[in-house]
């Protein structure tokens, strides 16, 4: 067998029995050369092992980090009463775009899949009165808001 063949040999057996392949050269003058590149090539693929389980850490902790926010609440009247058919707003300061809701008879509202990274403005109104306005603020770090909204109906 010439070195040639045995070199292919060698290397594609490398990736499934790096160590066997180690242990088992003797040649003389070529086992040195040849120790230092199965070395290397065994060095890459535990770097790529690491690499590929650091990453998928990484992107567990990425995803954690950005998950979804919720805000929920009730819509009520000055005397804590719930207001159905109002219309609760939720505007993303970043795009500008405006989300609605009307609340059913118990006043409840849930705007969920909010961006960890924008700010909100929340409102409600109904027959032409409006709620304070409540921020969400992309600095606050909770994934669940709940936030009650109070409309003076004048009732």
């Amino acid at each position: 067998m010439t070195m040639k063949t045995r070199h292919i040999s060698m290397t594609k057996r490398m990736s499934s029995r790096a160590t066997r392949i180690l242990e088992s050269m003797t040649y003389s003058r070529f086992s040195g050369c040849l120790r230092s590149v199965a070395l290397g090539s065994l060095s890459i693929f535990l770097a790529l092992g690491v690499a590929v389980v650091g990453g998928s850490a990484s992107l567990a902790m990425a995803q954690a980090r950005s998950a979804a926010r919720a805000v929920q609440g009730k819509v009520v009247d000055k005397g804590d009463a719930a207001l159905k058919g109002a219309v609760v707003y939720l505007k993303d300061d970043h795009s500008l775009a405006v989300k609605s809701f009307i609340t059913d008879g118990s006043g409840t509202f849930r705007f969920a899949q909010l961006s960890q990274s924008t700010d909100y403005e929340l409102w409600a109104e109904l027959d032409g009165k409006k709620s304070k306005t409540r921020t969400i603020s992309s600095f606050d770090n909770k994934n669940e808001f709940v936030m009650d909204l109070k409309i003076d109906t004048g009732k």
